[in-house]
């Protein structure tokens, strides 16, 4: 409002200033005399002032035209002009339109008109950084591969681009199944970008794929300071790769560093079976037998095993059935109710062969949780007793269709293992084994789901064609080559 009010303040004094510029101008006296040679001109004052005007306006004009004619002339020359800067604006923007239309086409998976519009990006921008990359992606997208890696290899020499150029080029690799090569851009592109989440997921996939455990490890160090990983992944995958590494220092004989690194590895996991066992198997060597029994103990109470059951075992090889039934007792109750202490506490009575206290140890797991160990354990239990053979067929012939329980299966691609492992060997996953049963029947070995071989001390075994899965191995010398394994 008052804006307003001021505008027609300042029109009107501007129109009065006028006006009474004009009335003194008509007002005043005399005349303007212009001579140039045998010519003359006489105006009136506001007559002078009217002619400048028109002349000032002239001159403007002519400026313009003039400045005009210029431009053309430098426009049909070759030089940069308003006119010029106009196109290549225009072509800049259909350029920008036909790169996002490429996006949309990617990110639709339509490799026809990403392929399209990929290419009218790349003919109207001079960015090679911005159109290589959709070039490349869009080719790869319509199964070109040539094209693709020539667009890539391209892309390398730009330091803008390059470390797209690597990756893309990693990505072919891999596709091709060309792992080796594959880490190696792997290694180069986390050069270049050491905080890429991507490259370093896929550095220590390659890494652990080709058990290059120290490696792997580092990039370990490097993602968790980028802060992409959880402390308790890290921790628990620095574990795992302690444990490969001990196993693969131990096979190559340097018993020493293997020894620390499975230490090592159970520090970080004491609940990690695989470690607990191998730690277990180094204290033991050292003579710490009390700190093996802690480690074995600490992981069954959480994940009772096997495993731990057999290198329980291994601490006291040559003991007596009746003797390692009591000492098993420190082992069992650390989780007393679970499933497999109570199979472990049928199979010490069997070894001892007390089969009413492994009758009684079963209670009804049987029933419950019917696998061919907890179905062969019956078995050995009814011949134990003197049980008709009708009856000890019966648990046999239900063992041989009964689930195999728990094995060690990957939680990626449900593939069963014989042994845990760091890596699938199936997808290639690492750290995905769990111990749980199969998704699927598999024809995988039984040293994990029959009954327990390494706990069973000297007796009578039954016949090996009716019971071959609770065949014990009585040699403690086999006993050790698999919990070293």
């Amino acid at each position: 409002m008052l804006w307003s009010i001021l505008k027609v303040i300042i029109f009107v004094a501007i129109a009065v200033c006028l006006a009474y510029g004009a009335s003194y101008l008509l007002e005043t006296p005399g005349e303007v005399r212009f001579a140039f040679g045998n010519y003359e001109v006489l105006l009136s004052p506001l007559g002078f002032v009217i002619a400048l005007a028109v002349v000032l306006l002239a001159a403007f004009l002519l400026m313009k035209l003039i400045g005009l004619l210029v431009a053309i002339m430098r426009f049909l020359l070759g030089d940069e002009t308003a006119l010029s800067r106009y196109f290549a604006r225009s072509r800049q923007r259909r350029g920008l339109d036909a790169l996002t239309d490429a996006m949309n086409a990617l990110a639709s998976d339509d490799a026809k008109g990403a392929m399209k519009y990929s290419a009218k990006a790349e003919r109207l921008l001079a960015r090679p950084d911005l159109t290589q990359i959709m070039v490349a992606r869009s080719a790869e997208l319509g199964g070109d591969k040539v094209k693709a890696r020539t667009y890539y290899k391209e892309m390398l020499a730009n330091p803008r681009s390059r470390f797209a150029g690597v990756e893309g080029l990693m990505r072919q690799e891999l596709a091709a199944g060309d792992t080796a090569t594959a880490l190696e851009l792997a290694k180069k592109a986390f050069a270049i970008r050491p905080d890429s989440p991507s490259i370093l997921r896929q550095l220590f996939d390659l890494q652990s794929q080709r058990e290059d455990w120290s490696g792997a490890r580092a990039t370990l160090t490097a993602a968790t300071q980028a802060k992409l990983l959880p402390r308790d992944v890290t921790v628990r995958r620095d574990a795992v790769l302690s444990l490969a590494d001990a196993r693969a220092l131990i096979a190559k004989g340097d018993t020493g560093r293997g020894g620390e690194a499975a230490l090592q590895a159970n520090k970080l996991a004491p609940t990690l079976v695989p470690a607990a066992a191998l730690a277990s198997a180094v204290h033991v060597e050292r003579g710490s037998k009390r700190k093996a029994v802690k480690a074995l103990t600490t992981a069954w109470a959480t994940n009772p095993h096997p495993d731990l059951a057999a290198a329980f075992a291994a601490i006291e090889p040559a003991e007596t059935p009746a003797h390692r039934r009591k000492r098993f007792d420190t082992l069992i109750a650390a989780k007393p109710d679970d499933v497999e202490s109570h199979l472990l506490k049928a199979e010490l009575a069997l070894a001892d062969e007390d089969f009413p206290a492994a009758r009684k140890a079963m209670g009804t797991v049987a029933e419950t949780d019917p696998t061919t160990r907890s179905l062969a354990i019956m078995a050995a239990v009814e011949r134990g007793t003197g049980a008709p053979d009708a009856v000890v067929s019966g648990w046999l012939t239900k063992a041989l269709s009964a689930s195999r329980g728990p094995q060690w299966t990957c939680e990626k691609c449900n593939h069963v293992h014989s042994q845990w492992m760091p890596i699938c060997e199936n997808c290639g996953a690492f750290d995905t084994l769990a111990w749980k049963p199969a998704a699927h029947a598999e024809d995988a070995s039984l040293s994990q789901s029959a009954m327990l071989p390494l706990i069973i001390g000297v007796g009578d075994s039954p016949p090996e064609a009716e019971l071959e899965t609770v065949k014990p191995i009585r040699d403690p010398k086999d006993e050790a080559k698999v919990v070293d394994a």
